[in-house]
């Protein structure tokens, strides 16, 4: 409130004042939110820590949360990441980060024997389970699966035994490898 008061030689006065109601009703500003990406499971960023500047409030508040929304397999599916900047008088700025993450890569398969030539008496053994393993970028626990198939040859002591392994991931994709 400011107040004028005119005074004249006689003591008279006459005063006005002027009313100046201050507000702040002009959100932050955020700066630093990260644009969307899409990424692939081991190459998820972390977290930004975006800054905010405000008209009338030195030090801004700024929140996160994050959240999971599933996709289409345990490995494929989208982190949304947002930051709200919220000045002393409430006005808020919120800014938003869609991460799509995807699982595109197959898994690799470990310890398959290698080819060999044998007689009849001499095939070996089918490898105990867990001799054949499998990694993948996304999932630690990939399913191996085992089939064998044997092809007749040229006479009845000569055939071809195919032993293959098949290492599916999560969202399907799948590697396979035959000895």
């Amino acid at each position: 409130i400011r107040t004028w008061t005119a005074t004249d030689n006689c003591v008279n006065s006459a005063s006005q004042s002027q009313q100046i109601s201050v507000g702040d009703a002009v959100s932050p500003i955020l700066f630093g939110v990260p644009g969307d990406a899409t990424v692939s499971c081991d190459q998820i960023p972390p977290a930004a820590t975006p800054t905010a500047t405000d008209n009338c409030d030195q030090n801004v508040a700024i929140s996160m949360s994050e959240t999971t929304v599933p996709g289409a397999c345990t490995d494929s599916y989208m982190i949304v990441r947002t930051w709200t900047a919220t000045d002393d008088c409430g006005n808020q700025t919120v800014g938003t980060q869609q991460l799509t993450i995807q699982d595109l890569d197959k898994p690799t398969l470990v310890g398959v024997p290698a080819d060999l030539n044998s007689d009849c008496a001499g095939v070996p053994v089918v490898p105990p389970v867990g001799t054949v393993s499998a990694t993948d970028n996304c999932d630690s626990d990939v399913q191996i699966d085992f089939v064998e198939t044997i092809q007749n040859g040229a006479c009845a002591g000569a055939f071809l035994v195919i032993r293959t392994w098949t290492a599916t991931d999560n969202c399907g994709n799948s590697a396979s490898q035959s000895q």
